[in-house]
C-alpha cells in the first residue's frame, strides 16, 4: 500500500468515525475531507473543488425545489387528507394505504420532506382511532426508504450509483431502471409490516398522551410541567417596566419567566394581545407570564407587579386570542445548536416558547440558555397567524399539534395543476433522455417559480445545503480512493475473501458491507464509497457490474435497523414513542428479507 493510499484510508476511517459519533456536523466533516485532500497533495485543487460544480449536485438541488413546489401547492397534503377518507377504521388497511401514499410521493420528492408532511396527519389519524402513533410511524418511515427504490431521482444514492457507472465508462440506469426491484421490495415491506412487523410495534399509547389531537391548554401545560406556572400580573403605577419594550425588559434572562400575552384593560376591555418583542408596557396593563412561583415572586417584588387570580373566562379568552401549539425541530433545522436567545425566537417569529421537551421529558431550568437539539419539541404560544406561518417554515419546524382553525395549509394551492404538469414534464424529459437529468431538474425548478408554485425565497430555503456540501465533499474522497488504488485494494479483499464462492456470494458481501456502513453514516455517503468498490469487484471476477451497482443502491436504501441510519427514522423516533431497540427488533428482520430479495431478483433482472 502506497503512502498516499494509506493517507486516504486514514481519511476514510476518520470520516466514518466522525459521521458515526456525531461529534461534528456531516457537512463540516465533508469540508474537512476537502481540506485534507488539498493540503495532503492527493488531488489538485481543481479536482478537490470540482464536486461543487458536479452535475449530480445541481440535479439534487433542483429536485429539492421541485419537491417544495409539491408541498406549497398542497399536492402532498391533499394526498394525506385523502388517506384519512379512504382508510376507514381498519388499521391494516390504513397501514397499507399509508405506505403506498408515502412511497408514491417519495418517488418524486425528498423522503424526509414526505415524512415531515405526514407526521401530523398520522398523529391526527391515530388520535381519532384511539391507537398508538407507534403503530404507524415506523411503517411510514420504512415506506419513505422504499420510495428511494421507485425512481432514479427518488434518493441521492441512486444518482450517486448512476454517476459511478458513468464514471466507469458504462451506460447508466434509466429513469425507471431501479423500479422493478423497488416495487417488489415495497410489496415485501408492506406484507412484512402488515403480518409480522405490526405484531412487533408498540401497542400502548405514549404515557405523555397523543400529540396528534388538538389538546387543551390544561393537557399541553401538564405535559410540559407548566400546570402551576401560568400567572396573571398587573403593572403597578410605579413599575420600572412602564415604557419599556418586552425585548428590552429581558424578563426571561433576568427572572426565568416568559411573558406570553398582555391585556390593556383601559383601552381594549380585557382583549389579550401577543407579547411581541416590540410590545410596550403601559400603566394598568395585565401580563400573562409563565414561570416558577419563586421566580414570579421575585419579579413582582423587583418590578412592581401585583398577582391576580385567573378566572375561567379569562383563561378561555387567553386561549382564544393566543394560540398554543407544539412543534418539533427536524434534522436540518437552523435552530439546532442555538439557544432561544441566540435564535432571537420572539423577535424573528413573534412567538413565545413556554417549554421544551427532550426525550419526552420537560427540560428544567432557564430555557433561554438551553441549546436546542434535533427532536426537541417546543410548546409555543402567540397569535394564530404567527403559528400558521410556522407550518410553511417546515425546514425549521414540524408542527405536531395543528389547530383546526389553520386549515389553509397550501399557500399556492391554485397552482397545483401547474405543479403536476411540471412534474410530469420533468419525468418525461428524464425517462426519454431528451436532455441531461440535471438540465431537466433545473428546468422544472425554474418552471415552478415562473408558474408561482413557490417564491424564490421558498426555493432557496427548500434546498438542503448540508446534503449538497456532504456530496460535494465526498465526491473527491471517492476520486482519491480510486486514484491511489484504494478502490482496487478493497475490491481485491472482497474478491479474495468471497470470490471463490461465486458471484452470488460476492454480491451478498457487497450488500452486507454497504448495509453495515449505512448504519453509521448517511446512505448517500455509503453509495459514494461503495459504488466504485462494487463495480471494480465485479470487473475483477469478470461479471457484469450492473447487478453489483444495483445492490449498492438497494442496500443504501435499506436503512431499517437503527434510528440513526436515516433522517426519516430519526424523525419518527419521538412522535412514535420508540426506543432504539424497536428499530432493531422490527427493522433487522426486514433488512435480511430485503437482502434475500435482492440476491434472488437482481441477478434475474440484471444477469451476472
Amino acid at each position: 500500500m502506497t503512502p498516499d493510499a494509506l493517507f486516504v484510508f486514514g481519511l476514510l476511517a476518520a470520516a466514518v468515525v466522525l459521521f458515526a459519533s456525531d461529534w461534528l456536523r456531516p457537512d463540516v466533516v465533508a469540508l474537512l475531507m476537502i481540506l485534507a485532500l488539498a493540503l495532503g497533495g492527493i488531488l489538485p485543487v481543481t479536482q478537490v473543488m470540482a464536486g461543487f460544480g458536479d452535475p449530480l449536485v445541481i440535479l439534487i438541488a433542483g429536485l429539492f425545489v421541485v419537491g417544495e413546489g409539491l408541498v406549497r401547492t398542497g399536492i402532498a397534503y391533499q394526498l394525506g387528507q385523502g388517506l384519512i377518507r379512504w382508510a376507514g377504521p381498519s388499521e391494516t388497511r390504513l397501514l397499507i394505504l399509508l405506505m403506498l401514499a408515502v412511497a408514491g410521493l417519495g418517488a418524486f420528492m425528498s423522503s424526509t420532506g414526505v415524512v415531515a408532511i405526514f407526521i401530523p396527519v398520522v398523529l391526527s389519524i391515530t388520535a381519532r382511532l384511539g391507537i398508538s402513533p407507534g403503530r404507524l410511524m415506523m411503517p411510514m418511515a420504512f415506506a419513505a426508504l422504499f420510495s428511494g427504490l421507485l425512481t432514479l431521482i427518488a434518493t441521492p444514492p441512486n444518482l450517486v450509483v448512476n454517476d459511478a457507472l458513468r464514471g466507469a465508462g458504462l451506460h447508466p440506469f434509466g429513469f425507471f431502471g431501479i423500479t422493478p426491484i423497488g416495487l417488489l421490495a415495497l410489496a415485501l415491506g408492506m406484507l412484512y409490516m402488515a403480518v409480522i412487523g405490526s405484531r412487533l410495534l408498540p401497542a400502548q399509547l405514549p404515557k405523555t398522551g397523543a400529540a396528534g389531537r388538538r389538546q387543551t391548554l390544561l393537557e399541553l401545560a401538564e405535559s410540559y410541567d407548566l400546570l402551576e406556572k401560568l400567572h396573571r400580573l398587573r403593572l403597578d403605577p410605579n413599575s420600572p417596566l412602564l415604557g419599556q419594550a418586552v425585548a428590552d425588559a429581558q424578563l426571561r434572562t433576568r427572572y426565568g419567566v416568559t411573558i406570553v400575552g398582555i391585556e390593556h384593560p383601559e383601552r381594549f376591555a380585557e382583549s389579550v394581545s401577543p407579547a411581541l418583542a416590540t410590545s410596550e408596557f403601559h400603566p394598568a396593563d395585565v401580563l400573562y407570564v409563565v414561570g416558577p412561583d419563586e421566580a414570579v415572586t421575585a419579579l413582582c417584588a423587583a418590578e412592581g407587579l401585583t398577582r391576580l387570580l385567573i378566572a375561567e373566562s379569562q383563561q378561555r379568552n387567553l386561549v382564544r386570542e393566543l394560540g398554543l401549539v407544539e412543534v418539533m425541530l427536524p434534522p436540518d433545522s437552523e435552530l439546532i445548536g442555538q439557544t432561544l436567545r441566540q435564535a432571537a425566537f420572539r423577535t424573528h417569529h413573534g412567538l413565545s416558547v413556554l417549554g421544551i421537551r427532550r426525550n419526552r421529558r420537560p427540560v428544567p431550568g432557564n430555557l433561554s440558555e438551553e441549546k436546542l437539539a434535533f427532536g426537541d419539541t417546543l410548546l409555543v404560544a402567540g397569535a394564530w397567524k404567527q403559528i400558521g406561518l410556522l407550518q410553511s417554515d417546515h425546514r425549521r419546524f414540524l408542527v405536531l399539534n395543528l389547530p383546526a382553525e389553520l386549515s389553509e395549509v397550501a399557500p399556492a394551492y391554485r397552482q397545483a395543476p401547474f405543479a403536476l404538469t411540471i412534474l410530469l414534464a420533468m419525468v418525461l424529459l428524464m425517462t426519454f433522455n431528451i436532455v441531461p437529468n440535471a438540465v431537466a431538474a433545473l428546468l422544472a425548478a425554474l418552471a415552478m417559480g415562473l408558474c408561482r408554485c413557490l417564491r424564490m425565497e421558498d426555493a432557496y430555503r427548500s434546498i438542503n445545503w448540508s446534503t449538497l456540501v456532504v456530496i460535494a465533499g465526498l465526491l473527491p474522497l471517492a476520486k482519491a480512493l480510486e486514484k491511489t488504488g484504494g478502490v482496487t485494494l478493497i475490491a481485491d479483499g472482497l474478491v479474495a475473501g468471497l470470490g471463490g464462492f461465486g458471484p452470488l456470494a460476492l454480491l451478498a458481501g457487497i450488500f452486507l458491507l454497504a448495509a453495515l456502513i449505512g448504519m453509521f453514516i448517511s446512505n448517500t455517503a455509503t453509495a459514494l464509497l461503495m459504488a466504485p468498490v462494487a463495480i471494480a469487484a465485479a470487473q475483477k471476477v469478470g461479471v457484469s457490474p450492473y447487478p453489483f451497482a444495483m445492490t449498492v443502491a438497494v442496500a443504501a436504501s435499506a436503512a431499517f435497523a437503527t434510528p440513526v441510519s436515516s433522517p426519516v427514522n430519526t424523525l419518527v423516533l419521538a412522535p412514535g414513542g420508540y426506543r432504539f431497540g424497536d428499530f432493531a427488533r422490527v427493522g433487522g428482520p426486514l433488512l435480511l428479507l430485503v437482502m434475500a430479495l435482492t440476491l434472488l431478483v437482481v441477478p434475474l433482472l440484471l444477469p451476472l
